[in-house]
């Protein structure tokens, strides 16, 4: 009897766990669709970035993330009638097909249409899988439409896909030319500027205006292509569903002049309940990407020697596999988000995961060592910022920690360089795309509008959590004289900062930062941790003890009863300390648990509609430190109390931009910044479990 009632419990228990599974997936289910600020169409560096920003893809005219026209245009002619996928014009298109789905996963984003009698899908993707740097570097996007009939009968259908020479200037009064090749089976066009003025523009609100767009066919399709004015090439589509049988010759001109287009009509045949697929690919290839200390480096691609046609090829050939590994690594990766903090972080941090990636550019060194430049998005558009790398860490501690030692390989070399005369880090390299020298605050020639205990921290705990990441600290070693002296730096000034900028400069100066001394105590335990690795004891022992002895006094400094100051000497006041995070990720244990209980429980009573603000000086927040805030939360359901307004920001804010990282609480309106790779920031929580970070980093090898 006792065995058998154990059994009955068993199936009763076995029951009871599928019925709650079933709850769980119906509940995420039936969450309301996600409709993102803007929708990454196209995503792999600063300049080859485009976008959707409507509700539907043919809402309004894809963008580059600046917000400039980077016009595509995508249509169907179903039975000799014609709808439109995707863009606008300033001439009449058809009417939109009715959209009735968009997924937005890590790696792709998938529109669904479906109007007489055929459903449709066209699929966007970028294969930006981190720990393949070869694949990840090759500027090519994949589009891919699937038609299949729903009422049992056979239709006649031909897609539409063109592309403007926008997507290849800065403005569109240059002037440009264009020309078509075959490379291996593909039938190749392609746009690019008369002048070619390789990198000789730097700063933030640019376009490229080098290198070449391509638009690549692949044989097979029941395709024909061609290069003209696009206003005629669309209205031939809509009126007879061909396209003219000549190129537009009329070149160079400028590309405002009878806008140029390269454009594809893609015959289905008759499509019935079997779908029919065909795939495209666009290329951007930028020929060199960015100068570093007055070298011009390659693009990561090209470091053996590729050339545009062979990145073609190689894109065309990957094209099957590269779309299974996607969809795999998008179930996988959207799984594990949902286990560790609910449906609605997953669905931000699938939207953050291209954004994260695609605002740097990947090149090679002159010995083909991997170098991963960031530019400051609508910030001040620095290249390599520290406090931008800092964010975004956790992206990329978790996928490739090679990734984050191609961003600190550039500016610890700068650090140690005779050029760089400071105690402390720097703050940038300088503009984008020009790595020649820090150009933010003071640049080279004084300490004023610098970060010094900021940047110092940063540099120091990234390193720490690349020792953690890869198992050893010989990276470290390798710096061990600037990080020494940025430690010594810190021990001094670290505990109660001055008067000076941290990574949150647009809310001015502050002295006695509680947060930023956080930074600064956990940087020096980092730093001990090393050390220890490094086999230096005695320095080890020092340092361990300066840290904890700081982290005593900062507990009793910063105490507000029932929370801690923003600032020491700033009573009534309070900030989230997002910086304590590193505490549990690197195992230092220097503060107790009681500070971030203490911490999270009076966060909960400061929550606006779209999240937590930063702290009582504003009502504005930004997106990376909530997140951080939140997996400081013991409990799940404290962290999905902090994401949730962070979501429901994302999903109805006005501001209809490339996911912003600083916003209002109250309006949810962006307040400045935009596509800037901070977001990656997100993934902090994945960090948090040790299991997990070990599982995706171990993928990319060390």
């Amino acid at each position: 009897m006792k065995g058998a009632k154990g059994s009955t419990f068993v199936r009763l228990t076995a029951a009871g766990l599928l019925l709650l599974a079933a709850v769980v997936v119906s509940a995420a289910q039936t969450l309301a669709p996600f409709r993102p600020p803007a929708v990454p169409l196209v995503t792999h560096d600063p300049y080859f970035s485009v976008w959707s920003m409507g509700d539907r893809l043919a809402d309004d005219r894809t963008k580059h993330w600046t917000g400039a026209p980077h016009g595509m245009v995508g249509m169907a002619r179903i039975d000799g009638r014609a709808y439109r996928l995707m863009g606008q014009s300033r001439n009449p298109l058809p009417e939109p097909m009715p959209q009735t789905a968009l997924e937005v996963t890590p790696t792709r984003t998938v529109y669904r249409f479906e109007a007489a009698g055929v459903a449709l899908a066209l699929t966007f993707m970028s294969p930006l899988l981190p720990a393949d740097l070869e694949v990840l570097s090759r500027p090519v996007t994949y589009l891919t439409w699937e038609a299949r009939a729903t009422d049992g009968r056979a239709h006649q259908v031909s897609l539409y896909f063109d592309c403007t020479a926008e997507l290849a200037v800065n403005t569109t009064d240059e002037r440009v030319t264009w020309t078509r090749a075959k490379v291996g089976d593909l039938n190749v066009l392609s746009v690019g500027t008369q002048q070619q003025p390789v990198l000789e523009k730097s700063g933030d609100d640019l376009r490229i205006d080098w290198g070449h767009l391509y638009l690549a066919v692949p044989p097979g399709s029941g395709a024909w292509e061609v290069i003209g004015w696009n206003q005629a090439l669309r209205r031939d589509f809509i009126e007879e569903g061909a396209l003219p049988d000549t190129d537009d010759l009329q070149m160079p001109r400028a590309a405002k002049d009878q806008m140029l287009a390269l454009a594809v009509v893609l015959d289905l045949g008759p499509v019935g309940a079997q779908a029919v697929s065909r795939h495209l690919l666009l290329a951007y290839d930028d020929l060199f990407s960015v100068e570093y200390f007055n070298r011009r480096l390659r693009p990561y691609w090209r470091r053996n020697g590729a050339e545009a046609a062979d990145l073609l090829k190689a894109a065309e050939r990957d094209y099957l596999s590269l779309k299974d590994r996607c969809e795999k690594f998008d179930a996988e990766l959207s799984g594990d988000l949902r286990a560790a903090g609910g449906e609605e972080y997953a669905r931000l941090a699938a939207l953050a995961f291209r954004q994260a990636v695609a605002a740097h550019k990947l090149v090679a060194d002159w010995d083909g060592t991997p170098l991963f430049f960031s530019k400051e998005n609508f910030s001040n558009g620095s290249i390599d910022t520290v406090d931008v790398t800092y964010p975004s860490s956790p992206f990329f501690l978790l996928f490739n920690p090679q990734l984050l030692k191609a961003q600190l390989r550039p500016v610890l070399d700068y650090a140690g360089s005779a050029r760089w005369k400071f105690p402390f880090a720097p703050h940038d390299l300088g503009t984008y795309p020009l790595a020649n020298g820090q150009t933010y605050g003071g640049g080279e020639r004084t300490e004023e509008n610098q970060m010094p205990v900021e940047e110092s921290g940063n540099l120091i705990l990234l390193v720490a959590a690349l020792a953690k990441a890869e198992g050893d600290a010989k990276f470290a070693e390798r710096y061990w004289p600037v990080l020494s002296k940025w430690a010594a730096y810190l021990r001094e000034k670290g505990l109660d900062p001055e008067n000076q900028l941290s990574t949150d400069d647009f809310a001015g100066h502050l002295a006695h930062n509680t947060n930023l001394s956080l930074k600064a105590i956990l940087a020096l335990g980092a730093y001990a941790k090393m050390a220890e690795a490094l086999g230096k004891k005695a320095e080890a022992i020092d340092y361990r003890r300066e840290a904890q002895s700081m982290a005593e006094r900062w507990v009793r400094m910063a105490d507000e009863g029932d929370h801690y100051r923003l600032a020491f000497d700033k009573p009534g006041t309070w900030s989230q300390k997002y910086n304590l995070v590193w505490d549990r990720l690197l195992g230092l244990n220097l503060f107790p648990p009681t500070v971030a209980r203490k911490e999270i429980a009076f966060y909960k009573t400061k929550l606006n509609k779209y999240g937590l603000p930063l702290d009582n000086r504003e009502a504005y927040t930004k997106l990376d430190w909530i997140v951080w805030t939140a997996t400081l939360a013991e409990s799940g359901d404290d962290f999905k109390t902090f994401v949730a307004p962070v979501y429901h920001f994302a999903n109805e804010s006005p501001s209809r931009v490339p996911l912003t990282d600083w916003f209002g609480t109250v309006d949810g309106k962006q307040v400045g910044f935009q596509a800037r790779s901070v977001v990656g920031g997100v993934y902090v929580k994945l960090l948090a479990d040790p299991a997990l970070w070990k599982k995706w980093s171990a993928r990319a090898g060390h």
